[in-house]
């Protein structure tokens, strides 16, 4: 009796917890969508922008079966690009009379994993242009659009200094584009000239302010450091790290081709 009892409890506490578990997930993964979901007032403008950005192509690199079995030897997880590429140009090979031969190989210290605690977009990150115009003599509305006046070099970066930062940007890089699924660059320009036929309209007796802004994105999180070395141990291979450490590290990561759009309608000058 004491057992039903105690099976009949477990299944209530699974059919009490589970659900509401499952919605916290669903609520979670919904606020994700909300939060990087492109807002009205944000505009595409690749085909419009008179500087071809070049598209920053950072795919996952693919491990060969070797760097594949090294990283899984490993007890820290190793997702730095640029050292599964030099796992990847090795070659050990196996010989039949490799009985009791040993050696140690160091790789050096490198940045093994990032991993995200905080992907934020700003839509407003920062200010590229102002069209203006003054419509307080004017007799019926004014339509403006956008055109950008000059040239905009919009540039991101670590919010620190880091050892191996160029290791690091790339990891943060591929997170936050695989998080938000948004065109993300270190650096992204906007040409003089570049235009958008969205039109806003000045009321009579007021001046005009369209603002323009590059959004960004705010990457936070971890980084792991470790010296690593490659363990050659009769026929087996595998890796071993030491002295591993962690850091805290942001970065800000505009948007390619996207541009922000604020209309003010106002009596005085601004």
């Amino acid at each position: 009796m004491k057992k039903l009892v105690s099976v009949f409890m477990c299944l209530l506490l699974m059919i009490t917890i589970l659900p509401a578990a499952f919605a916290e997930k669903a609520s979670s993964v919904k606020r994700d969508q909300v939060k990087y979901q492109i807002p009205a007032s944000v505009r595409n403008i690749s085909k419009e922008n008179t500087y071809p950005n070049s598209t920053q192509d950072l795919p996952q690199l693919q491990p060969s079966e070797l760097t594949k079995k090294l990283i899984n030897s490993s007890k820290v997880k190793i997702k730095n690009p640029d050292l599964i590429r030099m796992l990847n140009e090795s070659s050990i090979n196996s010989t039949p009379f490799a009985l009791g031969y040993r050696a140690i190989i160091y790789l050096g210290q490198w940045p093994l994993n990032y991993e995200s605690s905080e992907t934020s977009p700003n839509w407003e990150y920062q200010k590229i242009n102002t069209n203006y115009f003054d419509n307080r003599g004017g007799n019926a509305p004014y339509k403006i659009k956008y055109v950008q006046e000059a040239q905009k070099i919009v540039r991101g970066g670590l919010t620190a200094k880091i050892p191996n930062a160029e290791d690091v940007k790339k990891m943060m890089l591929l997170t936050a584009m695989e998080k938000t699924k948004l065109p993300l660059a270190f650096e992204t320009i906007i040409g003089a000239g570049t235009k958008n036929d969205h039109i806003y309209n000045i009321p009579t007796n007021r001046l005009g302010y369209l603002y323009a802004y590059a959004p960004g994105v705010n990457e936070k999180g971890k980084v792991t450091y470790g010296e690593v070395y490659l363990m050659l141990k009769g026929s087996k291979k595998f890796i071993i790290v030491k002295n591993v450490t962690s850091q805290g590290i942001g970065a800000w990561i505009p948007v390619q081709d996207y541009v922000s759009f604020g209309f003010v309608a106002s009596e005085r000058p601004r």
